[in-house]
């Protein structure tokens, strides 16, 4: 019986981008199935893990008020959410990716961002403002900094909850514990996907097949071979299940490889943070305080400028740089005039912290670290410090160092009133950059660079779009977007099919 099974459109990956293109899919008339290979309290690949954050260009308050029917009056008064217009996604696109970006797959992601979030809500996903994570208070008003300023309303987990109410609700099957092998194809195409289930393994035919797979950065081989040496010590920040199947699957007949293979999304991690995520602890383990202290490395010296930019410009190449540290960790350090601004991820309990009412005390405390040099360090950086200059955590308050090898170019503070804290980090891995060309309608293009007739593809095992860094919360984004694409031009090529 089940080498009869046949949709329309089989989407491989039930994440965010996954069910972006299998609810477009539906829209367009096709039948879809969906198939996941994690169990089903741990489906949703990297989307369960992340905070929910989405970045999306808006004009102001209005967007938002119609994104978030819910936000009080009270809220809108007490709260400058700014704007996020497309000319700024651009520049901070263009910025952090040195310009690398696919020009025609940034100008969809921009462009179509705002419409792909609001399409979202009428699919039933809501959204709320990141006031923890993204504003602070100046003068008893709440401001948002750094153009992302919406999560999904549970964070991944409640956002893969969503929308898995929201496909069931559509009649889509869902199959999980269902591993995709191979792609069915000849000459005209892609025709479905072998799988295995419960030990058996069996195809299932459609007209049209969704890669949604996620990247391969749970994959320590594929790591190894195209990040480069040392990127099997990272640790995984999301599931264990994106090991690279779709982008094998689609390069195994052909698919033309795109993008910065070499590059990935990784941050500063619990240094003792398990192999993958927890979902127990979900994104806690990250720890992005960093630019409002200094960061120091085993041989007791800074080695990055901390404050280069906001959180949201750095967090995504700064765990490379941890990973190239002597023994791939490093402490931050904070004094007590910066502690009250530590995100929430500062005070769980999975925490490798140590305290001191000096300084000496503290660096002496730093597992691993050479503490003369450390405390020389703190010191001499706490000379360099401009303190004329005032600080101020909603802007690029230009309060900076001078005369150090390692400059700090914003929210310099000089680290001298106890308590002083450090927390223990090292590299965690989010996403790979590297993956799949497709063309602006979501198909995939083999090494000739001809569309493969049936096969379509997004989320993060898309190629192009993003180089070295990217800006916080624009994952999320470009697989709503581009699953919504591949999704919709999946179901227009079933029912071309007649």
């Amino acid at each position: 019986m089940n080498d009869q099974l046949r949709a329309d459109v089989i989407v491989v990956g039930a994440g965010n981008s996954a069910f972006c293109a299998a609810l477009a899919a539906r829209e367009q008339g096709a039948s879809v199935i969906v198939l996941e290979r994690a169990p089903e309290d741990v489906s949703g690949g990297n989307s369960r893990f992340t905070a929910g954050a989405i970045r999306f260009a808006y004009d102001g308050v209005e967007d938002l008020k119609e994104l978030m029917p819910d936000l009080t009056e009270e809220e809108i008064a007490n709260t400058d959410f700014g704007t996020y217009t497309e000319d700024q996604f651009f520049d901070d696109m263009g910025r952090v990716t040195e310009y690398r970006t696919d020009p025609d797959l940034c100008e969809l992601l921009v462009r179509r961002s705002k419409s792909t979030i609001m399409w979202m809500k009428s699919k039933g996903i809501r959204f709320v403002p990141i006031y923890g994570r993204q504003a602070f208070k100046v003068d008893g008003k709440f401001k948002f900094w750094g153009g992302l300023t919406v999560e999904a309303w549970g964070g991944g987990p409640g956002l893969v909850e969503a929308l898995t109410n929201s496909v069931k609700q559509e009649g889509i099957e869902i199959r999980y514990n269902c591993r995709a092998l191979s792609l069915l194809h000849d000459d005209d195409g892609v025709h479905g996907v072998r799988v295995r289930q419960d030990g058996k393994s069996f195809d299932i035919h459609a007209s049209a097949v969704v890669l949604a797979a996620g990247g391969f950065q749970a994959n320590t081989e594929w790591r190894t071979r195209y990040l480069g040496p040392g990127w099997d010590l990272a640790k995984v920040r999301g599931t264990p299940y994106n090991t690279g199947d779709g982008i094998r699957m689609a390069l195994e007949i052909g698919a033309s490889p795109y993008g910065n293979w070499s590059g990935c999304h990784a941050v500063g991690w619990e240094r003792n943070a398990p192999e993958f995520g927890d979902l127990a602890v979900g994104d806690n383990f990250q720890k992005h305080s960093y630019p409002f202290g200094i960061m120091i490395n085993g041989d007791g010296k800074r080695f990055v400028d901390e404050g280069a930019d906001f959180r949201n410009y750095t967090y995504a190449k700064y765990g490379r740089v941890v990973l190239e540290q002597p023994g791939q960790f490093a402490w931050q350090v904070f004094d007590k005039k910066v502690i009250h601004l530590l995100r929430d991820e500062y005070r769980i309990r999975q925490v490798t912290k140590v305290t001191g009412n000096t300084l000496e005390e503290l660096v002496s405390r730093m597992d691993d670290v050479n503490a003369n040099q450390a405390l020389e360090t703190i010191k001499a950086y706490n000379d360099a410090v401009r303190a004329d200059i005032p600080f101020n955590p909603n802007v690029k308050d230009g309060r900076c160092t001078e005369g150090l090898e390692v400059p700090k170019s914003n929210w310099a503070n000089t680290i001298d009133e106890p308590p002083f804290e450090a927390y223990a980090i090292t590299c965690g891995i989010t996403f790979t950059f590297g993956g799949l060309r497709i063309t602006t309608d979501g198909q995939v293009q083999d090494v000739d660079f001809r569309p493969i007739p049936g096969l379509f593809a997004s989320g993060e095992l898309v190629g192009g779009i993003f180089y070295r860094n990217y800006p916080g919360g624009t994952g999320l984004m470009a697989g709503s977007v581009f699953g919504k694409i591949a999704g919709t031009s999946a179901g227009k090529a079933v029912r071309a099919q007649g």
